[in-house]
């Protein structure tokens, strides 16, 4: 069992974006039980990278498709079952929006890096959010 666990709490997921009339934005999505806003995430899986799980997620989750840079962003602590997670983020830029995926009972909005900031309520993961303009 503590495989599978550790398992579990070693994520990695993405900070989507677009430049859109000079402006920096950010698809966040919202958590499917408290319905907060985040970024797509979840759990490595076995025979992937961190940067390829975190895109699939990005697919799974906000329906977003792009190409993830090579370069980790931070990192930031959540939780999962009950237990600190560590998730590795990685900027994505936005190459296509799909209007069905997988997980669209989520809802997914584009919004500007302030709005972003004001929105995410984990700490970390904003500090890691700050960090994009100094990226893209």
């Amino acid at each position: 069992m503590a495989v599978k666990a550790g398992y579990f709490h070693r994520q990695s997921g993405v900070i989507p974006y677009r430049v859109r009339k000079g402006e920096l934005e950010i698809l966040l999505i919202t958590s499917r039980k408290k319905r907060r806003w985040i970024i797509p995430k979840g759990i490595i899986e076995p025979d992937f990278s961190a940067r390829h799980s975190a895109a699939k997620e990005a697919l799974e989750e906000a329906g977003a498709k792009g190409n993830v840079h090579d370069k980790r962003l931070g990192t930031y602590q959540s939780r999962k079952l009950g237990k600190a997670c560590t998730v590795k983020v990685f900027p994505m830029r936005v190459t296509r929006t799909y209007k069905q995926w997988e997980e669209a009972d989520r809802d997914r909005e584009w919004v500007s890096l302030k709005k972003a900031l004001k929105r995410v309520s984990n700490g970390g993961l904003k500090r890691v959010i700050k960090k994009l303009p100094r990226t893209v």
